[in-house]
């Protein structure tokens, strides 16, 4: 296992694809937005909400819409010898 700290910022316009990670996922919004998934209305963030994503449960899926950029803090724990992330369509 490794344990990987990112800040992740989408402008809007932005879409982060539905995707798993091979291990555990929690984190926070440093900076709140708008995101939109498909066929679903729009959906407001607030800055200090949470994330948590268990291991290969896809998540994500959605496009940063409105005129605010969000911004995230996440902590990895995943599985070394496999990629960080993987795509699921």
């Amino acid at each position: 296992m490794e344990v990987i700290l990112s800040v992740h910022e989408w402008k809007p316009g932005d879409e982060i694809v539905a995707h798993l990670h091979h291990g555990i996922e929690a984190g926070y919004f440093v900076e709140g937005g708008t995101v939109q998934a498909p066929g679903a209305p729009p959906r407001a963030i607030s800055a200090g909400t949470p994330i948590w994503n268990l291991r290969d449960v896809t998540h994500a899926g959605f496009k940063v819409v409105g005129d605010k950029s969000i911004k995230l803090v996440t902590v990895h724990i995943v599985d070394k010898d496999k990629p960080m992330y993987d795509v699921k369509h």
